[in-house]
């Protein structure tokens, strides 16, 4: 099936909202592709503030990019599964600024150390499972079907059992189909294994943190 990606920008006024962001440190600020173009245009209400970028998925580099120069960091999108991963890998606050619902939150420690938490217990099962399933995406900038293999491969070495899940989108009740499956890799969307935790049976540990922990 052919598929049409469109390139849409939002066009929320948030300048009202960014004035009432309150920070006396200098702020780095990172964001979305709907929103990139608004970047130019915060900076100019937030003073000595630094333009990181666009930040995707969990591929925070933009971020960690100018950590050095900033004290902290400005986040505008919604929900925090970008927030959370640029505050684990940069140490520094994080502030998020919502243009849709307008509230301004941050991340707090308890995220931080609860989503340590989950990825230690998540890792812990990965080495003790003796069937492991792969969960591998069909979408576009999603399918990671080679990696899939390669690891799929490197577990029977390693004297485990590992199937692959192909899905476009994942129902997640049919997962439950599959009682014997001591431990979820995630290959597809990385927002599935922090937003989504709870909605799987057996722990789920993403392909990019798996290979950080190694």
């Amino acid at each position: 099936m052919k598929t049409l990606f469109l390139h849409a920008e939002s066009n929320l006024d948030i300048k009202e909202l960014v004035k009432n962001v309150n920070y006396n440190g200098k702020l780095g600020l990172v964001t979305t592709i709907q929103h990139f173009q608004k970047l130019k245009e915060i900076q100019k209400l937030i003073p000595k503030s630094v333009i990181g970028g666009q930040v995707i998925g969990c591929d925070v580099k933009k971020a960690k990019a100018i950590a050095s120069k900033v004290d902290a960091f400005l986040f505008i999108g919604s929900g925090n599964f970008h927030s959370l991963q640029i505050a684990m890998e940069t140490e520094k606050k994080v502030i998020m600024l919502d243009p849709y619902t307008g509230q301004i939150s941050e991340i707090t420690e308890e995220e931080i150390e609860e989503r340590k938490r989950r990825l230690k217990g998540a890792y812990i099962t990965f080495l003790h499972a003796d069937k492991i399933g792969i969960l591998v995406s069909t979408k576009e900038g999603q399918n990671r079907q080679k990696e899939a293999l390669k690891l799929k491969d490197n577990l029977i070495k390693k004297n485990k059992k590992a199937f692959i899940f192909i899905f476009d989108t994942l129902d997640f009740t049919q997962l439950n189909n599959f009682t014997d499956i001591d431990c979820w890799v995630n290959t597809a969307c990385l927002r599935m294994a922090i937003e989504d935790y709870s909605k799987f049976s057996k722990p789920i540990i993403n392909l990019d943190d798996l290979n950080k922990m190694k």
